[in-house]
């Protein structure tokens, strides 16, 4: 089990920093490679920039919980919750086992540009 784990990439698990602005704040992110490429994944499918999306989840994540307390590691399990949605939609994990991460999975993303 290990082994497909241990030969990834290393670029993948690289971490990068980008600098963005939030509402006029510019504010930096250091993100791995692959949450970035994820990032930039989920922004297409919705039609819009990365900087946009990272904008829109800040914009929701202030408005739900009232602070913003890990930013970073948010985006990140953002990414991972993502990967888990678009398996279980390929039905590819085959799992009817609820982990905490399966467990609180939000309702299937309709893009923007579908929506009425």
């Amino acid at each position: 089990m290990c082994e497909f784990y241990v030969k990834a990439d290393p670029i993948l698990y690289e971490s990068r920093t980008r600098t963005l602005r939030i509402h006029g704040v510019l504010t930096s992110i250091r993100l791995e490679n692959l949450a970035w490429d994820v990032l930039a994944e989920m922004a297409a499918a919705e039609g819009c920039a990365t900087n946009a999306l990272i904008t829109k989840f800040h914009d929701e994540i202030l408005q739900h919980r009232g602070e913003v307390p890990n930013f970073a590691s948010f985006l990140r399990v953002t990414c991972m919750r993502y990967l888990l949605r678009k398996l279980d939609a390929q039905g590819e994990t085959g799992s009817k086992v609820q982990t905490p991460a399966t467990a609180a999975r939000p309702p299937k993303v309709v893009p923007l540009a579908a929506r009425g």
